[in-house]
């Protein structure tokens, strides 16, 4: 007779803490703030969009001149003494028949300024005419066809700017809405900063959030928010002052006339009206801890670097910021936050140093922060960085300075496809407890369907039972509007009236409402092992390519490693080109197929050189078919790495990754090496990458058990991955009381493909049941494809 299967939990043996474990993180893309959680209606409200920011704005984007019953008007814009020096651009209405009115009108962002019936809004606006001052200046919410929904009159009586404000509340319902200022008379009507806002933000905040997507935020009860990014932090110029500088968070706060307009790294325009201050308050409201992620005077991808004797400012700028959040009122940046409406501290346990960074340069300065943070708050955790790569010579750095500086925590990157996560979910098996805790500060797989987040449970229980290792984790990017996409997948879409959680969304709000405070011993018995194959070896076709330029590739022969066997491409020296002259006219030849191999050790041997263009080789092997293949990138993106990237099902992960440049002009000699599922490169003879790819071996379940202090439940995570039902009895061994009921919280029913979206919002979601126990027990059928919380609750013990 087999044994029953069961998963018992020893409630009395207590693992790590779990600490913060599970949070948020929020970056400026995708229109995140502007146009999304920042709640203005109003896009380019301060006329500063410029081409700095994307090619096709002005300062008139999102504007368009309004001339009603036979009015004349010129629309300009205006430099000369305007409302703040930081924002120099203004409106200029030149009245020349006035009619029926003229003016202009802002069409916000997606289908435009959602108005909604019963609705009130509050607007405001600089403003000042010279001639018919006093003369009536109309604000009205409109639709497309003219219809007027809500109206505010102004009186602008003077030559000398001053700040207009109105509330309009709507007597209809559209989501393709306008907001128009229109006024009579004559002589030049001048506006800046004009703005609008739903009265109803977030817990009522003044120039607020927008409350349904901060409240699908606020409904995850994040431990902590990592904030504002993101590439856009380090990317940009060292003076403070441009408007392509890189993110200081010094010019996000204070009134929002004095923000000065930033170039956003992902081709759009913020205008920094949601900025730190504004952060602080969000985690504040939402009980999440504050993380804010600061730049170290160095833009890997530009290579802009500060001088190491002009450091001393930027590391000013770190210490100003944690006496901003922690300081008294009596203090000089504890002053000015407390002048912005918030006496008490907002408090704070983390700062990180640096995104993503990759280079020498970074590391170099990033230990002249960690020493000056630590001797004047020594109790702060600092953050170092470790690359935007799961493995190789940058992450290594990263870790090694890490250990160096004595970092409290390493933000670790990566994007990878769900099979990485299912074969790499016991990464942090082996890290240790003593050194530099993880902070896993952005992670998702490709993609936003039931497979993915069903991927992503089962490696976050591999992140839980690793807590003395693993200190932090939060899935990225958080949001994305879906007019405006820079980068997906994303936890949670919105359009301009409504927001949906994706199925990764509800996958990481059970792990945040059911964290627990301590892990708990947990283990298995009887469960039946998925029948697993040998790992096969990489074979399949191999080709050589280009991207954006032209290469040459010569010298090419197959090695075979096991019997010398050689295949040699005689004569065969091609040169491939992609330009985008080519692509125009046709010619463009990126490829050149090599056949295909079934050998389990090879070395492909080849000389190459590129000739133009931005990046370098492609190097493509052990390929089914276009969406399943390895690929070699050496000089790829912004030819600055070499990396090696195994793709499945159209969904890459980068294996590996080492800083290198392709120079044009120069001859390489390149080997790639691949025995089983091991791949080595080599340039000029050097060993560049080395990494394996490893093939996910689907466990019976994937689970983990925690405590919860407050309430004394206790807390067992189970995910099936399999394509089976699997039974097995949850068994809570070690209790001194008896446990009669488990509230069960469960993700399970859905296929794979499937995913939520506006039309079923909460296609996918959990769903709640109470189970009774007996004798500490509860037999369960675990569904196929299923993520199930149990919380079971003692009777009979004190607490």
């Amino acid at each position: 007779m087999s044994e029953q299967a069961a998963i018992t939990v020893y409630a009395r043996e207590r693992g790590a803490e779990l600490g913060d474990l599970f949070g948020i993180f929020f970056e400026d893309l995708n229109h995140a703030a502007d146009g999304g959680l920042y709640a203005e209606l109003v896009q380019n409200r301060s006329f500063e969009f410029d081409p700095i920011d994307h090619p096709d704005y002005d300062a008139l984007t999102a504007w368009e001149k309004v001339e009603r019953g036979g009015g004349k008007a010129s629309l300009t814009i205006g430099e000369t003494d305007p409302v703040n020096a930081r924002n120099r651009h203004y409106a200029v209405i030149e009245i020349e028949t006035e009619g029926g009115g003229v003016g202009l009108m802002n069409r916000g962002f997606n289908t435009g300024i959602p108005v909604k019936q019963g609705e009130s809004y509050a607007f405001s606006v600089y403003a000042r005419r010279d001639g018919s001052v006093g003369e009536p200046v109309r604000v009205t919410l409109e639709g497309a066809d003219g219809q007027v929904y809500g109206q505010a009159v102004l009186h602008v009586g003077s030559s000398e700017w001053a700040k207009y404000e109105a509330v309009i509340t709507a007597d209809a319902t559209d989501y393709g809405g306008r907001l128009a200022i229109v006024t009579k008379g004559s002589g030049r009507l001048c506006l800046d900063l004009v703005s609008l806002f739903p009265v109803r933000t977030f817990r009522g905040r003044s120039n607020g959030l927008r409350e349904d997507i901060a409240s699908l935020i606020a409904d995850l009860k994040p431990k902590f928010m990592r904030f504002p990014g993101g590439c856009l932090v380090h990317d940009g110029s060292l003076d403070a002052d441009d408007r392509d500088s890189m993110y200081r968070w010094k010019n996000t706060i204070g009134p929002l006339e004095e923000r000065p307009a930033r170039r956003n790294n992902w081709r759009y325009n913020q205008t920094l009206g949601l900025g730190y201050y504004e952060y602080f308050l969000f985690c504040e409201d939402i009980g999440a801890k504050p993380i804010p992620i600061l730049p170290a005077g160095y833009d890997p991808h530009h290579k802009r670097i500060v001088p190491l004797d002009e450091l001393q400012p930027w590391i000013d700028d770190a210490l100003d910021l944690i006496e901003f959040a922690r300081g008294d009122a009596s203090t000089e940046w504890g002053g000015i936050r407390a002048k912005l409406g918030h006496p008490e501290p907002f408090g704070l346990e983390y700062i990180g140093i640096g995104n993503e960074e990759v280079g020498e340069p970074f590391f170099e300065r990033y230990a002249y922060f960690h020493r000056a943070i630590k001797a004047k708050y020594p109790d702060i955790k600092v953050i170092n960085s470790s690359g935007p790569f799961a493995a190789g010579g940058e992450y290594e750095r990263g870790w090694a300075s890490a250990r160096e500086n004595g970092s409290d925590l390493v933000d670790e990157h990566y994007y990878q496809s769900p099979e990485w996560f299912l074969a790499n979910y016991d990464r942090y098996d082996r890290f240790k407890a003593d050194e530099s805790k993880v902070f896993l500060g952005e992670y998702a797989s490709w993609g936003n369907t039931y497979y993915n987040a069903l991927a992503e449970a089962a490696f976050m229980t591999g992140l839980e039972k690793n807590a003395h290792a693993v200190g932090l984790a939060c899935y990225a990017p958080m949001l994305c509007n879906v007019d405006y996409i820079n980068w997906k997948p994303d936890m949670i879409w919105f359009n301009n009236r409504e927001a949906f959680g994706t199925a990764n969304y509800y996958v990481q709000q059970l792990f945040m409402h059911h964290q627990g405070d301590h892990l708990l011993k947990i283990e298995a018995s009887g469960l039946r092992k998925p029948a697993a194959r040998p790992p096969a070896p990489i074979a399949g076709a191999l080709s050589l390519g280009t991207e954006l330029g032209t290469v040459q590739y010569w010298d090419i022969r197959l090695v075979n490693d096991d019997t010398g066997e050689t295949l040699h491409f005689e004569g065969l020296n091609e040169t491939l080109t992609d330009s985008r002259e080519d692509r125009e006219r046709g010619s463009a030849k990126r490829s050149l197929g090599l056949g295909r191999t079934d050998w389990e050790r090879y070395t492909l041997h080849l000389k190459a050189k590129k000739h133009s263009g931005p990046r370098g080789f492609y190097i493509h092997f052990g390929q089914s078919d276009e969406h399943n293949h390895f690929t070699w990138e050496f000089g790829g993106w912004q030819n600055q790495d070499s990396v090696v990237v195994s793709k499945v099902s159209g969904r890459g992960s980068c294996l590996t990754q080492s800083l290198l440049t392709v120079e044009t002009g120069t001859e390489y000699e390149l080997a790639l090496s691949v025995s089983g599922r091991s791949i080595r490169t080599y340039v000029n003879g050097e060993l560049i990458n080395e990494t394996e790819d490893r093939l996910p071996v689907i466990e019976p379940l994937y689970y983990t058990a925690s405590a919860d202090r407050s309430t004394g439940d206790v807390i067992v995570k189970v995910v099936n991955v399999q394509d089976e039902n699997v039974c097995a009895d949850v068994v809570v061994a070690g209790s001194p009381a008896s446990l009669a009921a488990a509230e069960v919280f469960e993700l399970s029913g859905h296929g794979l493909d499937e995913e939520n979206d506006f039309e079923s919002p909460k296609r996918i979601a959990p769903k709640r049941r109470e189970l009774r126990m007996s004798d500490n027990r509860i037999a369960y059928e675990f569904p196929k494809h299923s993520v199930t919380i149990f919380r079971v609750k003692e009777t009979g013990a004190g607490r």
